[in-house]
């Protein structure tokens, strides 16, 4: 058996969800959310087999649901928009349904999951390329219990520590088991640039430039933080700020 949540902010959409998986008796509803909070919650407590995931939901879209959960069940999409079908692939959906979606096409996203081997049922790597479909203007992170928003203009830095990276924010630094390059491809050009192999940085957040040795420079930022720059780093540093 099983085990099915439903994620949508509209309740006549999770009807039609219901209806259609009466088709499916291996199938069993666990629960429907409102909400992407609502839902981290569900699936923390008792992990779901399969998600119908919406995208545009109040407080957290179905995106920053995923990039909320480390191991992520398989996801199908179901949203009115079409414009995020590239992102949702990207992610590893299992498919993208778009409403109002008829019976027929509900049936065949249950067969592309169903013919998935269990091994198979991949961790979400969700966002990716958020700066081109997805919300543009913040990061959302773990907090042990808690999710915080941080809007881009309060991101700092981004490090990269091990299988981790270091987001360090002006209200606290946040742990995430993701790459640098992840964040490199996230956050919207200018405004944050890899200065380094280790380290992406707010331009707005450099308080000046440093020679450090022969060749090599330190930015000092706003915090305090010292982050070396590397050559590369330093050449577009320089473009960028007119130097």
């Amino acid at each position: 058996m099983y085990k099915v949540l439903i994620v949508d902010d509209e309740p006549l959409a999770a009807d039609l969800v219901q209806e259609y998986l009466e088709a499916f008796p291996d199938f069993e509803i666990m629960d429907r959310c409102l909400d992407g909070f609502s839902a981290m919650k569900r699936i923390q407590e008792d992990r779901p087999d399969l998600i119908f995931l919406d995208v545009q939901m109040p407080k957290l879209t179905g995106f920053d649901l995923l990039e909320l959960l480390e191991d992520a069940p398989p996801i199908i999409f179901t949203t009115a928009f079409d414009e995020y079908a590239i992102k949702a692939f990207e992610a590893n959906a299992v498919d993208y349904l778009l409403k109002p979606f008829s019976e027929e096409r509900f049936a065949q996203a249950m067969a592309k999951f169903q013919a998935q081997p269990q091994h198979m049922k991949e961790t979400i790597a969700a966002l990716q390329k958020e700066r081109d479909h997805g919300p543009k203007d913040r990061l959302v992170v773990k907090d042990g219990a808690r999710i915080r928003i941080i809007p881009f203009p309060e991101l700092i830095r981004v490090e990269a520590d091990g299988d981790y990276v270091q987001i360090v924010s002006e209200k606290g630094t946040y742990a995430k088991k993701k790459t640098l390059k992840h964040y490199e491809d996230l956050l919207p050009k200018p405004l944050f640039l890899r200065v380094h192999r280790s380290h992406l940085v707010n331009v707005e957040k450099i308080d000046r430039l440093d020679p450090y040795g022969k060749n090599d420079h330190l930015a000092l930022l706003k915090d305090g933080s010292r982050i070396p720059v590397s050559r590369t780093g330093f050449s577009e540093l320089k473009g960028l700020l007119g130097l």
